[in-house]
């Protein structure tokens, strides 16, 4: 029974430690982050399983612990394709089944640990703060649909060419460090990612990807980009102008 007490408290005592350093519920109190892991389901999840179909995604709340997540729907030629990579934090919610045909899932891009409670338990536990944590969950969900938006709207984003370079300073943002030769993707996301998130072919991004390079705004290190951030979002926002 000790045993049992003790492998439970440290997977207690884990789960609690990745929620204290997610970054989108640092405004979360010690108490609450306490009172989050007491009420959480969490299981581990491999690359390329399904995490969550559509229904769950509009239902409860779910939090990536740890890992990368990968949102996908159903184009219009009816291809399964990636809309959003979600990085530890809270996963959002994207429409129920009664918006037919696109079929929302979230699959592990990396092995995750994914952690769930119910939005009544979520809003019970946050109530306290100064902002409840159902708008801030919101919020969340409106960065991720804003985000979709520019990257796959002709007239927000008018090129392609801007459509991925405002997509790896997306990947930056969330998956980025900083070195002395700019920003490191620290995962190797592959052409085929970037062309998925802006709703373009293979070819034409790596196109694009290439003259980037060659203008010194992105570098490669084996799979992976370094990204001049400060540079790159200086040209989009002068080709804008």
């Amino acid at each position: 029974m000790n045993g049992t007490n003790t492998f439970f408290k440290t997977l207690h005592d884990t789960d609690l430690n990745k929620l204290s350093r997610l970054k989108a519920l640092s405004w979360l109190s010690t108490v609450e982050l306490t009172a989050l892991v007491n009420v959480l389901v969490s299981a581990n999840f491999q690359r390329h399983e399904i995490i969550l179909g559509e229904a769950a995604l509009a239902s409860d709340a779910h939090i990536l612990l740890t890992g990368i997540a990968r949102i996908t729907c159903m184009n219009a030629r009816r291809e399964r394709v990636t809309v959003a990579l979600i990085a530890p934090g809270p996963i959002p919610e994207f429409p129920s089944w009664e918006i037919r045909g696109f079929n929302f899932q979230c699959f592990a891009y990396k092995d995750c640990r994914v952690a769930s409670l119910s939005r009544n338990d979520f809003d019970r536990i946050t109530a306290s703060g100064s902002e409840p944590g159902s708008r801030r969950m919101h919020e969340n969900d409106l960065k991720q649909w804003y985000r979709l938006m520019v990257r796959s709207s002709a007239y927000l984003s008018p090129g392609l060419r801007d459509r991925v370079a405002r997509t790896l300073l997306e990947l930056c943002s969330d998956f980025g460090v900083e070195e002395s030769r700019g920003t490191l993707l620290r995962e190797p996301f592959s052409h085929q990612d970037i062309a998925e998130l802006v709703g373009a072919s293979r070819p034409r991004v790596t196109e694009h990807l290439a003259r980037l390079e060659q203008d010194h705004l992105v570098h490669r290190q084996g799979r992976q980009f370094i990204v001049r951030v400060g540079e790159l979002a200086e040209a989009i926002a002068v080709r804008a102008n």
